[in-house]
C-alpha cells in the first residue's frame, strides 16, 4: 500500500506523517496505534484518514470506501466515544470493540476501531481491553486517541505504537484564523492562548470565545479588587456558568436536530423508539461534556491571565499570552507579588482538576473566587 500525499491531519506533524506513512507503505501497519498530543491538532482527522486507507486497500472502489468512512457509514469502522463525562465505561467497549473484534469484517479485509479519550479508561476497562490490544485477530486495527498521554495507563501505552502530534505553532494558528477573516490582534491572542490547540484557537477567536474571555477576565479583575463592589460583581462566577449553560443548550439543540434525521432512517416501531432513546441520551451526554468543557476552558483562561500578570511582575512581558488585554489587566494587578500570582494559577488548575471528581461546579467556582480574592486582592 502506498500514498502519494501525507495523510490528512498529519501535514504539520512530521513524526506522525513518517510513522503512519511507513506503516501503510510496508503493507504491515501496526495493530494498535496511540495518537497523543493536544486537542485540535489533527488526531481525529488523521485517525479517520488512516482508517480509510486501511479499509480501502484491495477494494475495487477505494474512493467510495473513503467517502463512507468520512460519513461514518462504513460497516467495518467502529468509532467509540466514552459515554461518561470523565470516564470510559466497560459498556463502551465490551461489545462495540472486544466482542466485535472477534468477528470477521463485513466487506473489507480489515476492521478498524477508533477509541477517543483513552486517558479516561480506568483499570477495569483496561483489563478488559488487554487481550484485544495484545493479541487481536490479524484483521483488527485499533487507533487510540488521547490529549493527555500522562494519564493513559502504562498497560495500554506499552501495547501500542505511539504517534506524536505536536502543539501547533502560534504563528500557524494565527495565520489560519486571519485567513478566515479574524482581525489580526484577535487572531494572534487567540493563537497564543490556545497553547497549540487548533479547535481552542478557533473557539477563542469567535464571538462566543470573546464572551468567555470577558467573563474569565472579569472574575480575575474582581478577585484582584478583593471582591465585588457592584451587584453584578458580587457573584462573578455566575457569568462563567451562564456561558457554559449556553454552550450546553446549543450542543443539545444541534444534536437533537441530527437525532431526528438519524431516527427517521430507522424503521418504525420498537427499533425506532430504541434508536430515539439512544440518540437522546447521546445528545444529553454531549451537552454535559460541552458544559464542563466551557467551565474548564474558563478556568484555563483565568490561570493564563494570572500567569500573564506574573510574567509582567517578573519583567518578562514577551512571554505574555493575552497580549490584547494585558495593559488594562496589568493596571488592575499592579503591585501584586509574583509568587502570589503564580499560586493563583495553581488554584485555578486545581479547581479545574477537581471538576473531574463530579464536585458542584458552582460551589467550586465560588470557593475559588474567595480564595483568589484573599490571595491577590488589592492591598490596603
Amino acid at each position: 500500500m502506498s500514498t502519494t500525499a501525507p495523510l490528512a491531519g498529519t501535514e504539520a506533524h512530521p513524526h506522525a506523517r513518517v510513522v503512519l506513512s511507513a506503516g501503510l507503505a510496508s503493507g504491515s501497519p501496526s495493530h494498535a496505534y496511540l495518537f497523543h498530543g493536544p486537542n485540535g491538532t489533527g488526531k481525529a482527522r488523521a485517525a479517520r484518514a488512516l482508517a480509510a486507507e486501511l479499509l480501502a486497500e484491495g477494494d475495487p472502489d477505494p474512493e467510495s470506501v473513503r467517502a463512507r468512512v468520512e460519513t461514518d457509514s462504513h460497516p467495518d469502522l467502529t468509532w467509540v466515544r466514552p459515554t461518561g463525562a470523565h470516564v470510559m465505561r466497560v459498556d463502551d467497549v465490551e461489545e462495540a470493540v472486544i466482542g466485535a473484534a472477534t468477528r470477521t469484517p463485513f466487506e473489507a479485509a480489515r476492521r478498524v476501531f477508533v477509541l477517543e479519550r483513552v486517558d479516561t479508561m480506568n483499570d477495569e476497562v483496561a483489563n478488559r481491553m488487554l487481550k484485544t490490544l495484545e493479541e487481536p485477530a490479524h484483521f483488527v486495527h485499533l487507533i487510540l486517541l488521547t490529549d493527555s498521554i500522562g494519564r493513559v495507563l502504562d498497560t495500554v501505552k506499552s501495547r501500542c505504537q505511539l504517534v506524536r502530534f505536536d502543539p501547533l505553532p502560534p504563528a500557524m494558528l494565527a495565520a489560519s484564523l486571519a485567513a478566515e477573516g479574524i482581525p489580526d490582534d484577535r487572531a494572534a491572542a487567540s493563537a497564543r492562548l490556545a497553547l497549540g490547540n487548533g479547535d481552542r484557537a478557533r473557539l477563542l477567536a469567535s464571538d462566543e470565545g470573546l464572551a468567555l474571555r470577558a467573563e474569565a477576565e472579569r472574575m480575575v479583575r474582581t478577585a484582584l479588587a478583593g471582591g465585588g463592589s457592584t451587584p453584578d460583581d458580587l457573584q462573578p462566577w455566575r457569568g462563567l456558568l451562564d456561558r457554559a449553560e449556553d454552550r450546553r443548550r446549543g450542543v443539545e439543540e444541534a444534536a437533537a436536530e441530527e437525532s431526528e434525521r438519524m431516527a427517521g432512517l430507522a424503521p418504525k416501531g420498537r427499533e425506532r423508539r430504541a434508536v430515539e432513546r439512544e440518540l437522546e441520551e447521546a445528545a444529553k451526554r454531549d451537552g454535559r461534556r460541552a458544559h464542563t468543557g466551557i467551565i474548564e476552558l474558563g478556568l484555563n483562561l483565568m490561570g493564563a491571565a494570572f500567569r500573564d500578570l506574573a510574567c509582567v511582575a517578573e519583567g518578562a512581558p514577551q512571554a505574555v499570552l493575552g497580549m490584547d488585554v494585558i495593559e488594562a489587566l496589568g493596571q488592575a494587578g499592579a503591585g501584586r507579588d509574583a509568587a502570589a500570582l503564580r499560586q493563583a494559577v495553581e488554584l485555578c488548575d486545581a479547581t479545574r482538576q477537581s471538576l473531574q471528581q463530579n464536585v458542584s461546579e458552582e460551589l467550586a467556582l465560588e470557593a475559588l473566587f474567595y480564595r483568589l480574592a484573599r490571595l491577590v486582592g488589592k492591598p490596603d
